[in-house]
């Protein structure tokens, strides 16, 4: 298959050449075409030799072969990763200035793009005009995914990952609907609702120490947390995030944009939420706490020599701190809980409802988790259940997505 890899001026663009690797491997012949930004990020010598074919940015390079509009003519799919902003908006006019923007006019096969850039670019007005406009004409979108960009913040905008873009462009050949990633659009009434509440937010999964060396954790990420905080901080919030052992990929984002305090076990966890919220109009409990320590912790490394080849431990129950924070709430303060269960649909919500109701929370946001749910991935699927036990919303996909749901949800839960 002749395939047409557009490159455009993005720092993405490193990635793309692991998609036209990929694209290579599976037999097709491609040709790439950067523009002559891309070029600033990768050289093209890099090109040309993942290719094994010519490559040229300009409509004045090989004109006997009128190479700006027989690569078009001859392609069986354009692909353009990344796609920034400014191309976007120059395919939306039909602009064609170079000799990606000419091939991209000069075809008939089906295009697909990757858009990538900061989150607030990919908001704009101007980019989700220029989105709908390219979508009415038949152009595939993949992604933009929602996660960490370059400069440290974290959001819609992220190029999907090479493989997701190939597995989508060649379903699309063949006929089968691609593969997209979800992103939801902008909704102007969340800007600054959460403005003057100072918010709470917990993350990540504490550790219960067995001794020096080894602990008793779960494999909570964070990344449902520090999406919380920066939902909070973009809608207005002042936010306090306290993180018990997350990465430090995940975590980037949120430094500098909120007031981060980190820990390490359940009892310090406790200590400071509950410090942090004395002065807290919104507490949302998103990390993952043991429910068991235990009893001793060995001061030296527990050996085989020590132990005689068996290990009992005796574990003894945490605090429940998220009902120690809705015992001793502030009048008007609303308290938010989570809940990872790994039971069927009717299971989870009814131990979701009595879970709620023995804590007294206002809000309690049920997932299910498994070895591939819930933990160490970029989505989630949550249930939003209330005071009166009803579900008050559902939401799938990114977790930044269920955060805007969570807030959504904390509004309208908060008295008058």
């Amino acid at each position: 298959m002749f395939v047409v890899v557009g490159v455009t001026g993005g720092i993405a663009a490193y990635k793309t050449v692991h998609l036209v690797r990929r694209l290579i491997a599976e037999g097709h012949d491609v040709h790439v075409v950067p523009t002559e930004d891309a070029l600033r990020f990768v050289g093209l010598p890099t090109w040309e030799a993942i290719s094994r074919n010519t490559v040229t940015t300009s409509v004045h390079e090989d004109v006997a072969t009128v190479r700006h509009v027989s690569l078009g003519q001859r392609a069986d799919l354009v692909i353009v990763a990344p796609a920034t902003a400014n191309t976007l908006a120059k395919m939306a006019a039909g602009l064609a200035d170079d000799l990606l923007g000419t091939t991209l006019l000069a075809t008939a096969a089906p295009v697909v793009v990757a858009p990538a850039m900061h989150t607030q670019m990919w908001w704009h007005a101007a980019t989700q005009a220029n989105m709908r406009v390219l979508r009415e004409r038949g152009v595939h979108v993949v992604g933009p995914a929602d996660g960490p960009l370059t400069g440290g913040d974290t959001g819609p905008g992220r190029m999907s990952e090479p493989d997701e873009i190939a597995d989508a462009a060649l379903a699309l050949v063949r006929g089968e609907a691609p593969a997209r990633v979800p992103v939801p659009a902008p909704d102007p009434a969340r800007d600054g609702d959460l403005a003057g509440l100072r918010v709470v937010v917990t993350a990540g999964g504490t550790r219960e120490p067995l001794d020096p060396v080894r602990f008793l954790g779960n494999r909570s990420s964070g990344r449902q947390g520090v999406a919380l905080a920066l939902a909070a901080a973009d809608r207005g919030a002042e936010v306090t995030l306290i993180a018990a052992h997350i990465e430090g990929e995940v975590i980037a984002a949120a430094r500098g944009r909120v007031t981060l305090a980190t820990v390490g076990t359940a009892a310090q966890l406790q200590d400071a939420v509950t410090d942090a919220a004395s002065i807290a109009d919104v507490v949302v409990m998103a990390a993952a706490v043991a429910d068991y320590r235990p009893a001793e912790t060995a001061g030296t490394k527990l050996t085989k020599e020590v132990t005689g080849g068996r290990l009992v431990l005796e574990l003894v129950e945490n605090p429940d701190i998220v009902a120690g924070l809705a015992a001793d709430r502030r009048p008007g303060q609303t308290i938010v809980a989570f809940a990872a269960e790994t039971t069927s649909d009717d299971e989870m919500l009814a131990r979701a409802r009595r879970k709620r109701a023995r804590k007294d929370v206002d809000l309690l946001v049920v997932n299910e988790v498994g070895w591939e749910r819930g933990f160490e991935t970029a989505d989630n699927e949550v249930m939003i259940i209330d005071r009166s036990g009803e579900v008050t919303a559902q939401a799938s996909g990114s977790k930044r997505l269920v955060a805007d749901a969570v807030w959504d949800a904390v509004v309208v839960a908060r008295p008058l």
